[in-house]
């Protein structure tokens, strides 16, 4: 008895940041694609180039990265060929979609933490424990809105605690300072001024994008809350978030090993910037790029130009993902809090974490 080739039929779509569809339709047999349709509302010349894209996805191994896709594909197009709407890169996103290794925000069952007042230590140990859940399959990716219940300067990973924080700024102060697990810079956090929140997600749905790219991609719902707000945001490269009368947050990321990625932004509620000034040491060569003199100029509060409080913000940053993405809302567990909390003693409120980078 012959044994027949195990076939199965595969449907990815992708489309692309301000431009077009990229649809693929294939057909895999023993582990490789054996027929291949890349079609879509795209533009492209000459029409012979389609033929040599399918052609050059034959016979990939269903496991093959992103990167090796698009460079096949690039290859295969040359030079002289004019992708219109997509690119190479597009191409193997949608590729990689239909063989179920990059995802969309409709292939996942998301949730929403609501806001729950917890100390900023174990905020920043929630960011480790929820990213490693959502990566071993124990929870369902989710967006978290922070409520911490104490003045905070949280750093980032890389930072220099000295180079960061001004000492006796700190104590007049009453500040505790802690250090997370993703990069970027100091966020200064007195209890009711920034609206905080955390994505917590597999690196599936952003297979094949760049960091540069992934960030306006992770915040669009964002985007759009805050305009539902009256709020023109936009991002500016590489993690800024701005209007048209300033910077209001930034973003920062960690992507593990394990595949999980943390996404985190703060956004300006309503910050005291003389005390921030007094806490951070932002010095001028870090502002001198933002082409402007003084940091106090780059706190641009939520609250004057929405005119909602804090709450009201919060109601509609996590209705509108709700709109989008179908999302539950829900809250933290209580083994969610107390693995925080075990973590926080352990690691986020200890003098090695918060000065690893002296």
């Amino acid at each position: 008895m012959m044994n027949t080739p195990l076939e199965s039929s595969h449907h990815g779509e992708y489309k692309v940041a301000g431009g077009k569809l990229v649809i693929a339709d294939l057909t895999v047999s023993n582990g490789a694609v054996s027929t291949a349709s890349i079609n879509g509302d795209f533009f492209l010349e000459p029409d012979e180039a389609l033929q040599d894209i399918n052609r050059s996805i034959l016979g990939l191994d269903v496991t093959a990265p992103h990167g090796t896709i698009a460079e096949t594909v690039r290859a295969a197009v040359g030079t002289e060929t004019v992708m219109f709407g997509f690119d190479p890169a597009s191409v193997a996103t949608a590729v990689r979609r239909a063989l179920g290794h990059a995802t969309t925000w409709e292939d996942h069952d998301w949730e929403i933490l609501a806001p729950q007042p917890l100390p900023i230590t174990t905020q920043v140990a929630l960011d480790q424990i929820l990213t490693e859940d959502v990566a071993a399959g124990r929870r369902p990716p989710a967006l978290r809105l922070w409520q911490w219940t104490e003045p905070a300067v949280v750093i980032g990973s890389f930072q220099s605690l000295a180079n960061e924080v001004d000492p006796e700024g700190v104590e007049r102060h009453g500040i505790t300072v802690a250090r997370r697990i993703s990069g970027g810079g100091a966020m200064f956090m007195e209890a009711d001024n920034c609206v905080t929140y955390s994505l917590y997600l597999p690196q599936s749905l952003v297979d094949g994008m760049s960091f540069a790219d992934s960030y306006p991609f992770l915040d669009a719902w964002a985007m759009d809350a805050l305009a539902r707000t009256g709020v023109e945001a936009f991002y500016q490269p590489l993690n800024d978030i701005a209007t048209p009368e300033g910077k209001i947050g930034g973003a920062a990321q960690k992507r593990l090993a394990s595949g999980g990625l943390l996404h985190h932004v703060t956004l300006s509620y309503d910050i005291d910037a003389d005390k921030m000034t007094e806490v951070l040491r932002i010095g001028r060569e870090k502002i001198r790029d933002k082409g402007i003199r003084s940091a106090k100029k780059r706190v641009d509060p939520l609250r004057r130009q929405t005119g909602l409080t804090r709450p009201e913000i919060w109601e509609t940053m996590m209705s509108t993902f709700t709109d989008r993405y179908g999302a539950t809302r829900t809250h933290l567990t209580e083994d969610e809090i107390s693995r925080a909390e075990a973590l926080a003693t352990a690691k986020f409120a200890t003098p090695a974490w918060t000065a690893r980078v002296p």
